[in-house]
Formats: C-alpha cells, sequence, structure tokens
C-alpha cells in the first residue's frame, strides 16, 4: 500500500508542468514608429548594447532603434 502511494505521488509530480512566467517587458518589434503623441507615461527601456533608459512613453522608446523592450515606470537611479 505504501508503495502504490508513492507510485501514484511520483506519477502525479511528474504530471505537473510548470507554467512559463509572463513577462513583464514589451517588446519592441516589427516597425518602428515614426511619429508618437505627446503622452508621458515613463517607461524604462533597456537598451540593446546594455543599460537602461527613461522615455516619455512607450512608443518614444520604441521609436528609437537602440531600443529592445521596455517596462512601464521611470528607471530607477
Amino acid at each position: 500500500m505504501r508503495n502504490a502511494l508513492g507510485l501514484l505521488l511520483l506519477l502525479v509530480l511528474a504530471g505537473c508542468q510548470t507554467q512559463p512566467i509572463p513577462s513583464l517587458v514589451t517588446q519592441c518589434s516589427g516597425e518602428r514608429p515614426q511619429v508618437c503623441t505627446m503622452e508621458y507615461n515613463p517607461v524604462c527601456a533597456d537598451l540593446v548594447g546594455g543599460g537602461k533608459k527613461t522615455y516619455a512613453s512607450g512608443c518614444n522608446a520604441c521609436a528609437d532603434d537602440a531600443v529592445s523592450g521596455y517596462l512601464g515606470g521611470e528607471c530607477p537611479e
């Protein structure tokens, strides 16, 4: 009985699949915007060569070819 319970537990654990954690980073993909509205909703952009920079909006961040993606809010100092 103990072996059967252990085997059942092993099968249950083996059947569990981990779900990927959704990325909070918005990726800049496709065509880059040429014109953005004058909204101020700051984002912290990841630069392709490394580093971070605050932009006025996600549109402004993705308009820069040096940006790969961004998170909402200003970059920490």
